[in-house]
């Protein structure tokens, strides 16, 4: 494999020609306005000729170059009045259509300067070494000098250099750059692993299977190249016009010459026709919202781009990034009967503090987020794909991966069923060797997916359909909760790439990713959109279109503002082109000659290009209106979902001792559930009710859209007194009784996932409206830390 290239000495003057043309005509028209002024008429004439001539030369390359591509474009109108012009001695009528074509030129090369697909950080991660091993010795050699059968080892953090399979006892790796998917895995001997992945664990051994050329590794960088090379050159708006306009112009000129027998009519026709709204504000409006676009954190690099996202129909993603984060994120903690869940988040988090790990650092963010106070671990040991061990506070601590066995208890039975469910892995948390619980982790749903793929869909999107590496159950169970039209589970890069190509051939196809392993498919797509916040700069490079913001919603402001930029643009072309077929008529008829006529198409050329600069305005129906007092509100509200959702997990705890017939410990953790229902819970719907809702009744247009989740409060208000009656028919008995379990498995079952519902939706539909300056780092501001809704649910952070 080569390095990339840089661009060759013919594409640098390509580059800076389209400037350079815009300064010499700009010069020529100036300097003979200034030579006319002072009289000198033959200097006027000569420096107009001068940069008609600069501008023609050019164009008529430009018209060569595209009939040689089957193709004929507005270029040839230019040609044509600049060629008249000097005929019939309308010399300034030529320098000012050379300064409206050179200008056009500019803006529509600024517009469509296509990214360079180099695919820099694909080369740059393939290794160039490998360390053979031969008996005891281990040398560096060139990895094309690797060959099959051959001992290979990987050190810590190292790129596997070649496929091949495991000889060690573990290898422990990250395998995002060719499946997207975070989390690490454990490969065993005689497993396979592919070129590409990095090294997640400690130093292992794997017997080469393949050469580097045949690698997988060296397969992705190929896709990406083949996939940048077969993308079609982009038909742009003004051509699509072009092509029915120019014949028109052309009847009009040659029936004006005929029926007059005058060439200056003729000339005069093909000044006023030339297409500089077509030129320029079509062009216009597109960078204009190219502009608006980049505002928003949506870095769009070529006008073509932006064009083809406004009509796009079919939407491709990938999941881990794209809808869902991308960083394992707790969703649960069990504990063992008898142990606190909090101490147990405090005590593993305190023991993974110094962990590399990306479960490790999940497990910290996760305690430091509900404020727990984490201890210094001491005698700290970590072992690859097990976990880590450190003593906190006088307690041996262990945290990571365990094979419990099937004498397991209960309670860690349900966890390893509730995991396969969940798609979780799970980092069982033992205490001085006894196992005390487990926390789960996911990856979960970006919040804005849902609302998001509805803008997509209401914008004109008609198909969007998933490719992603990660397994066939968690994908589907995504596709299902967002309604996706098809979901295609463990893809490889290859398959990403044969899946957008089989969407491309029936619709214009919008791709999203974020990985190294997508930047092939993007490459592919008709656009590629990188999630370039986080994503690989592979990625970013292949793609077309890159949102600089880690936010999924920007994707459908993007393609708002293209539709919306795409219809200014046609707006703007299609009433330059009908002002200037009335002025043709004029001219036709020998009412306007051709330096008139140049002027005229000056001022037709100044109002379109004023309408086509709407496109850098907001467009007043895109966003709901939030006064700053709203919006700080829902931000407090959303925040205190941080804060109770870790309590969630105490109305499944509970029932999960009802289940076992710890119904003693139940009623202990029963009353848990009241204190946090009665103290934090409904504290805060009845604050949603009386403050946030009524707030959201304007911006929303009136108070039915909070109507739904004021009704399901009074069922969760419902729920919790039925549950607080348990409570007290317990405390009467001293225990909970056999003829209780039915029915409060049913309130604590139904409960959890009514708030799970309930916390989701107020979420998606309201919370993120107020997500524009969404922090990096969820922190609890001090008016939400101090509300009283939050005053139970700190009770027991030390």
């Amino acid at each position: 494999m080569t390095s990339t290239q840089q661009p060759s000495v013919p594409e640098r003057l390509r580059a800076a020609a389209d400037p350079a043309l815009l300064v010499a005509t700009v010069g020529a028209l100036l300097c003979g306005g200034l030579a006319w002024l002072l009289d000198a008429k033959a200097v006027a004439d000569g420096f107009w000729i001068a940069g008609t001539v600069v501008s023609i030369l050019p164009a008529t390359w430009w018209v060569i170059d595209a009939l040689r591509r089957g193709r004929v474009g507005v270029d040839l109108i230019a040609v044509l009045s600049l060629a008249g012009t000097l005929l019939v001695h309308e010399y300034v009528a030529g320098a000012l259509i050379g300064v409206m074509l050179a200008t056009g030129r500019a803006l529509d090369s600024a517009a469509e300067r296509r990214a360079t697909k180099d695919l820099h950080s694909l080369l740059d991660n393939v290794p160039h070494t490998a360390r053979r091993r031969i008996a005891n010795d281990v040398q560096t050699v060139p990895i094309d000098d690797v060959g099959v059968g051959d001992a290979i080892v990987v050190g810590p953090g190292e790129v596997v250099p070649v496929d091949g399979w495991i000889t060690s006892p573990i290898a422990v790796l990250d395998e995002s750059v060719l499946t997207g998917e975070a989390m690490q895995v454990r490969r065993r001997t005689g497993q396979d692993v592919r070129s590409g992945v990095v090294n997640a664990g400690s130093a292992f051994e794997l017997s080469a299977r393949a050469t580097a050329a045949d690698s997988t590794y060296a397969g992705v960088v190929q896709l990406a190249r083949e996939a940048a090379a077969e993308s079609a050159p982009v038909v742009r708006l003004a051509d699509r016009i072009a092509a029915w306009f120019l014949p028109f112009v052309l009847i009009v000129s040659t029936l004006s010459w005929l029926i007059s027998d005058s060439v200056v009519r003729a000339v005069a026709v093909l000044v006023v026709a030339t297409p500089c709204p077509l030129l320029l504000a079509a062009p216009i409006a597109i960078v204009s919202g190219m502009s608006r676009a980049s505002r928003i954190g949506v870095l769009i690099r070529h006008g073509g781009a932006l064009e083809n996202l406004g009509h796009a129909t079919t939407l491709v993603l990938d999941k881990t990034g794209t809808l869902t984060t991308g960083r394992p994120t707790g969703s649960d903690i069990v504990a063992a009967p008898g142990t606190d869940a909090t101490e147990l988040l405090r005590l593993a988090a305190s023991a993974d503090r110094l962990s590399p790990h990306v479960l490790a650092e999940a497990i910290v963010r996760e305690a430091t987020t509900r404020g727990l106070a984490l201890s210094m671990p001491t005698d700290v040991d970590e072992a690859a794909g097990t976990g880590v061990a450190s003593t906190v506070d006088g307690r041996r601590i262990t945290v990571g991966s365990l094979d419990v066995g099937p004498d397991a208890p209960a309670w860690a039975r349900a966890v390893l069923a509730r995991a396969a469910f969940d798609g979780a892995v799970i980092a069982w948390v033992t205490i001085d060797s006894a196992l005390a619980g487990a926390l789960l982790l996911i990856d979960p749903l970006r919040r804005d997916a849902s609302r998001t793929l509805r803008r997509l869909r209401s914008a004109g999107l008609t198909r969007v359909v998933m490719l992603t590496g990660d397994r066939h159950e968690p994908a589907e169970a995504v596709g299902a909760i967002l309604g996706l039209d098809a979901v295609y589970a463990e893809q490889t890069p290859a398959d990403k790439v044969a899946g957008v190509r089989t969407e491309r051939e029936s619709a214009v196809t919008i791709m999203v990713g974020d990985g190294v392993n997508d930047a092939p498919a993007l490459a592919a797509a008709t656009v590629g959109v990188a999630m370039g916040a986080r994503g690989s700069t592979a990625s970013s490079e292949a793609a077309d279109i890159v949102l600089t913001a880690d936010r999924l919603d920007r994707l459908a402001d993007a393609m708002e503002i293209a539709r919306r930029s795409r219809r200014i643009a046609v707006q703007s072309a299609a009433v330059g082109m009908g002002l200037s077929v009335v002025a043709m008529a004029c001219a036709a008829f020998g009412l306007l000659p051709p330096a008139a006529g140049a002027l005229l198409q000056e001022g037709i050329d100044v109002a379109v290009i004023v309408n086509a600069l709407r496109a850098l305005q907001v467009d007043p129906a895109r966003r709901v209106a939030l006064t700053e007092s709203t919006a700080g509100m829902l931000r407090r509200f959303d925040t205190e979902h941080d804060l109770m959702r870790e309590d969630l997990s105490l109305l499944r705890q509970t029932a999960q001792l009802i289940t076992t017939g710890h119904l003693e410990q139940a009623r202990a953790s029963l009353r848990l559930v009241d204190t946090f229902l009665t103290d934090t819970l409904l504290p805060h719907e009845r604050a949603e009710d009386t403050e946030l809702y009524p707030a959201l009744a304007g911006p929303l247009g009136s108070s039915e859209a909070t109507a739904t989740m004021s009704r399901m409060h009074a069922e969760i208000g419902r729920v919790s007194g039925r549950l607080r009656t348990h409570l007290e028919q317990a405390d009467a008995r001293g225990h909970v009784s056999e003829d209780q379990s039915d029915d409060l498995l049913a309130c604590l079952y139904g409960l959890y996932a009514l708030l799970r519902l309930h916390f989701l939706q107020e979420e998606e539909n309201y919370f993120t409206l107020a997500s524009d300056d969404e922090p990096t780092e969820r922190k609890q501001p001090d008016d939400v830390r101090n509300s009283p809704n939050c005053v139970a649910a700190e009770k027991n952070t030390p």
